[in-house]
C-alpha cells in the first residue's frame, strides 16, 4: 500500500469501523469535553487492562477525585482500592498520585500538550502522550500500539520491527489529517477483523490495497 492507495482505503476503512465498537478510551472521550486529565490517566489505567475494567474503575477514580488537585491530596492506600482490579494497581495508583502532584506543582494542574513534556512523567510512554495529545488536546499525534504497528506493517505502508519504529516512520510518511484517528480506526479493525492470527480477509473492506505481509493464514 502505498500513500495514494491510503487516501482510497481511508474511508472504506472507516465504514467498516462504523459498526464495530470502538476503544472505550475514544468512546470516553468523544462523549465529553476535552479533558487531558481524564485521558491521561485513564491511559495509565488501561495499559495491560481490559476495556471492561478500565472503564468502571475510572468512572469509580473520578467520581472521588475528578482532577489533578483533588488526585493529589489522596493517598495511594484509597487509589488503589478505587482502581482495584486495573493491571499492576498498586504500582499505578502511586504513579497516578504521584504525576498529579507534579502536574499541580510544576503546571498549575494543567496537562502539558507537548509531546517531549508529557514523556518526561515516569510511566507516560509514548503511546500515552500521543494519546493525551491527540484525544486530550485534540492536537496531531501519532499513538502506535500492537494493531497500528502490526496494520501499517501487514499493508506494507511501513517496514519497521516496533512500535516506536513505526511510530516515527508514519510521521515521516502518513498524511497529517490522518494522525489523530489513525489509532481508533485501527484498533477497532485489528481487534475484529484484521486480527494477528488468521485475519478475515475475506470480510476487509480494504484487502485489495493490502499487501498481506507476514500472513501465513487467513479466512
Amino acid at each position: 500500500m502505498n500513500t495514494a492507495d491510503l487516501h482510497k482505503a481511508m474511508p472504506l476503512l472507516r465504514k467498516q469501523v462504523e459498526g464495530l465498537e470502538l476503544p472505550w478510551l475514544e468512546n470516553m472521550a468523544s462523549r465529553s469535553p476535552r479533558d487531558p486529565y481524564r485521558v491521561l490517566i485513564s491511559c495509565i489505567l488501561s495499559l495491560r487492562t481490559q476495556d471492561s475494567t478500565t472503564g468502571p474503575a475510572s468512572a469509580r477514580l473520578f467520581s472521588l477525585a475528578p482532577d489533578a488537585c483533588a488526585m493529589s491530596g489522596l493517598s495511594v492506600g484509597r487509589i488503589e482500592k478505587t482502581i482495584y482490579p486495573v493491571g499492576f494497581y498498586k504500582v499505578k495508583a502511586r504513579r497516578i498520585r504521584d504525576i498529579s502532584r507534579t502536574l499541580v506543582k510544576d503546571y498549575g494542574s494543567v496537562v502539558p500538550d507537548n509531546l517531549d513534556e508529557l514523556l518526561k512523567f515516569k510511566g507516560v510512554g509514548r503511546k500515552t502522550a500521543n494519546l493525551v495529545l491527540t484525544l486530550g488536546h485534540g492536537k496531531p499525534g501519532i499513538c502506535v500500539d500492537t494493531h497500528v504497528h502490526r496494520i501499517t506493517n501487514r499493508w506494507g505502508y511501513v517496514t519497521t520491527k516496533t512500535p516506536e519504529q513505526t511510530e516515527l516512520a508514519l510521521r515521516e510518511k502518513l498524511p497529517v489529517k490522518y494522525w489523530i484517528s489513525i489509532n481508533g480506526l485501527l484498533v477497532a479493525f485489528g481487534q475484529n477483523i484484521c486480527r494477528p492470527l488468521s485475519p478475515l480477509c475475506s470480510r476487509c473492506a480494504v484487502s485489495v490495497f493490502c499487501a498481506g505481509a507476514g500472513v501465513t493464514r487467513h479466512r
